[in-house]
Formats: C-alpha cells, sequence, structure tokens
C-alpha cells in the first residue's frame, strides 16, 4: 500500500475538492493521511492563489516538501489547485524538483498522474477531514461577479451551480457517514441555479437537504448581496434544521468605495437588505467580512465604515487589508496608493471595536439555555459550538463535563462570556 500526504491551504472549497481525491485514491489502495507535518513517500499540496499570504502559505509549504525530498524521505512532490492555475509556468520554472503542477479547474487530473482511473460510481464519496459529524457541501464552483479585487473568476472561472440530484446525493452519503452538520458553501451561494434553471434555486436544495435523516444543522456560508434569495428566510424562520445564521461578505458601505469595487450594490441597499433579513429572522446571527485600503478609500470613507460597524453591530466580522492580485480590475487600472501601515491601521481599528461588540452580545447569552454540538474533547471538558456559529471561524463552547460525546448535541446554560468564546454547564432534566 502507497501513502499519500494530502496537504489542504486556503480555503474550505479547497477542503472539499481534497476530500474527493482522497476517496477516489483511497479506492484505488491508496492511505491517505490529511495534513500531515510528516510527509509520507507522495506529497499532494492542494495550494491556495487569492492573496498575498496565502500564496506565500502555500510556497512555503512546497519549498517544504522539496526539502524533503532531496533529503529522501518523500518520493514525489504533487501541486495541485488555485496557485497552479495562476502561476504554473513560473513555478515550473522556478521549482523544477516538483513532480507535476495541476490547476483548480483539471485538479482531479492527479489521479491520471498516479495511474489513478476516476470511479464514477463513488463521485459523490468522499474521505472526511474534519470532524465525522461536519462537512462543508459545495454546491457550485467559480463566479460570475467582477469584483475589482478579487482573483477567484479568473483561477476557477464562470460560476457552475451543482445540480441538485448530485448535491443531495453527497449529502446523503455524508449523513451516512455520521455527519449531522452541512455548511453550504460556494463563492456565492445567492447566484445558485440561475445557470442551470434560469432562477434561483437555493430554496428549493434547502428544502430537499431538511428531508435527510441524521442532517440535524444547515448552515449556510457566502451569500452576496447582489440577487440575495430573500424566499429562504421564510424557510429558515421555520425549519428546524437551517441554523439561524447567514455568511454575507459586504466588503464595505461607502458608496464611492463600493462602486471602485465593482460590487453592484449601494450603501441603501445594504441597510434595507440587512433590515430585512433582521425582521424576517430575529434571532439571526450574521457574519460579514470586509476590505479596507482598497485603492482610492479615503479617511471619510474609513470613517463611514466604522460608523456602519457601529451601527449594525455584527455578530461576527473579519477584516482583510487590500493587496493588488495580479489580473484582477483594481491591479490593472488603479494605483495602489494606501501605505500599508495605514491599512494595517484601519483594520486593527475595525476588529478592536468589533472586538466590544461580540463581547457585549456575548454577555447577553449568559443565563440563557442553547443547544450545542461538540467539536472535540478537551483535558478538563469539551468543546463545542451554537447553531449560530461556524466550524473553525466563530465562538465556541467550553464546558467542564468529560462525559459528553463528540458529535453529540446537549442543551446547556451559558455561565459565562469574554470577547470570542462562552463557558456553559449541562442542563439536568
Amino acid at each position: 500500500m502507497k501513502h499519500i500526504s494530502l496537504i489542504t491551504l486556503g480555503c474550505s472549497k479547497n477542503l472539499v475538492d481534497s476530500e474527493h481525491i482522497a476517496r477516489q485514491l483511497d479506492a484505488a489502495g491508496y492511505s491517505i493521511m490529511f495534513d500531515t507535518d510528516d510527509f509520507n513517500e507522495i506529497v499532494i499540496i492542494n495550494t491556495c492563489g487569492f492573496i498575498h499570504d496565502a500564496k506565500e502559505e502555500s510556497i512555503s509549504v512546497i519549498l517544504h516538501a522539496i526539502e524533503a525530498k532531496k533529503a529522501g524521505l518523500v518520493k514525489y512532490v504533487y501541486v495541485i489547485g488555485c496557485l497552479s492555475e495562476r502561476y504554473a509556468d513560473e513555478l515550473q520554472e522556478e521549482i523544477a524538483e516538483v513532480d507535476a503542477f495541476l490547476g483548480a479547474r483539471n485538479i482531479m487530473d492527479v489521479l491520471q498522474v498516479l495511474n489513478v482511473t476516476e470511479e464514477k460510481k463513488i463521485l459523490h464519496e468522499r474521505l472526511i477531514s474534519t470532524p465525522s459529524h461536519v462537512a462543508y457541501l459545495k454546491i457550485a464552483e467559480g463566479c460570475d461577479r467582477t469584483c475589482s479585487f478579487c482573483a477567484i473568476p479568473a483561477i476557477r472561472g464562470k460560476h457552475i451551480s451543482v445540480p441538485i440530484e448530485d448535491i443531495v446525493a453527497e449529502a446523503r452519503f455524508l449523513a451516512k457517514q455520521g455527519v449531522r452538520e452541512l455548511c453550504v458553501i460556494s463563492q456565492d451561494v445567492s447566484y445558485y441555479g440561475y445557470d442551470l434553471y434560469g432562477e434561483s434555486a437555493l430554496d428549493r436544495l434547502l428544502e430537499d437537504l431538511e428531508q435527510i435523516d441524521g442532517i440535524e444543522w444547515i448552515r449556510l456560508h457566502y451569500l452576496y448581496p447582489n440577487n440575495f434569495p430573500v424566499e429562504i428566510l421564510e424557510r429558515m424562520k421555520m425549519s428546524s434544521k437551517i441554523c439561524h445564521y447567514l455568511d454575507m461578505p459586504l466588503q464595505h458601505i461607502s458608496d464611492s468605495v463600493l462602486r471602485s469595487m465593482r460590487r453592484g450594490f449601494t450603501r441603501e441597499k445594504t441597510f434595507a437588505l440587512v433590515q430585512k433579513i433582521r425582521q424576517q429572522v430575529p434571532d439571526i446571527v450574521l457574519r460579514t467580512t470586509l476590505l479596507v485600503g482598497h485603492p482610492g478609500e479615503t479617511e471619510e470613507d474609513f470613517n463611514e465604515l466604522v460608523q456602519f460597524v457601529k451601527d449594525m453591530r455584527f455578530d461576527r466580522l473579519g477584516v482583510f487589508t487590500y493587496s493588488h492580485e495580479d489580473g484582477t480590475y483594481a491591479e490593472k487600472h488603479f494605483s495602489d496608493d494606501i501605505p500599508e501601515h495605514v491599512k494595517q491601521e484601519r483594520a486593527d481599528f475595525i476588529m478592536e471595536l468589533q472586538q466590544q461588540i461580540s463581547y457585549e452580545k456575548n454577555l447577553e447569552l449568559v443565563g440563557k439555555e442553547l443547544t450545542v454540538i461538540i467539536d472535540r474533547r478537551e483535558e478538563a471538558g469539551v468543546v463545542g459550538r451554537t447553531q449560530y456559529d461556524s466550524y473553525e471561524v466563530d465562538n465556541e463552547v467550553y464546558i467542564p463535563d468529560n462525559s459528553l460525546q463528540v458529535g453529540a448535541m446537549y442543551s446547556v446554560t451559558i455561565t459565562r462570556a469574554d470577547m470570542y468564546d462562552l463557558e456553559a454547564q449541562l442542563v439536568t432534566k
């Protein structure tokens, strides 16, 4: 049996790709180890090429694998994914020791390199690298948006929705493996179905996913405000399975910056949409992502963004600083005119503001009874999450009780709160 180290960098969409590859290799008799520091004889690195820091991380891991190859610890190194898609020629020239580079659009060709024939009957199956009770469910590939700062359309291509029947088949497989929580993802979940069905099909998809036995939570990530499928709000409100949680990257609030970003949305529409979402699902938790330092962002634009964060009081919020990315509209048409230290100061200021908002919102949970799913065990207890928190990116709940089982759900009472995490005790009935 040959042993493969399969290392995934970047986003959860990459992780799903790796898990599909792993299932095919497993069926062919390979032993797969995910994200191990101890390389096996074959190393596959699924890279990210989205932003500068992610590219640097990918290069670092590749070079580390090459050093292991030179030392005789590794026989073959294969690099796949987004970085290869963007820079294959340069990478082949600069890191010739890599045995093959394969891009994001032909990622499954790594099977051919390994003389493995893709088995059609297991196309909906995956080897799960997350805890067995939670998995990501990718419903589309690529993106049709033309945001100035984003390289994803150039890397991944146009938006291509996965047919509903294929998604449901994969979800049923995951449920049979013990998955209880599905995190629905794509670059643009709001646009799901338009290319296949001529209209949004997200509500139809959710209706089918709700029917799958064993699935308890369905969580939605990366809904763009443009073409937001408002019909899902009523389903979310009435459903016992769809988490009252939305991840909706807004990026900015200043109309001038939004125009420069080519977001196709406005300040007025943003406020109206957030208000509508909160009216229809009063207890909803909103996660958003902001981008500071976009070319042309003035101090006035930034102050408007700060006031927006204060007014909206998002439950979860992340901030990125702008960087020129090869081939993007902004890289071609704008000067990167804001100093790096100013970008970072702006990002830090917003995150400090958000820390206080998060702390105040967490304090409101003390004394409340919530359901948690247990993710892992620690020395003196277990760590879980509520329906309002996504795996690996949001708040966690610590429960000092080692008798609780990983993957199970329990009712707890929140007893303590800090900026990002909670403590609770089991509700005994």
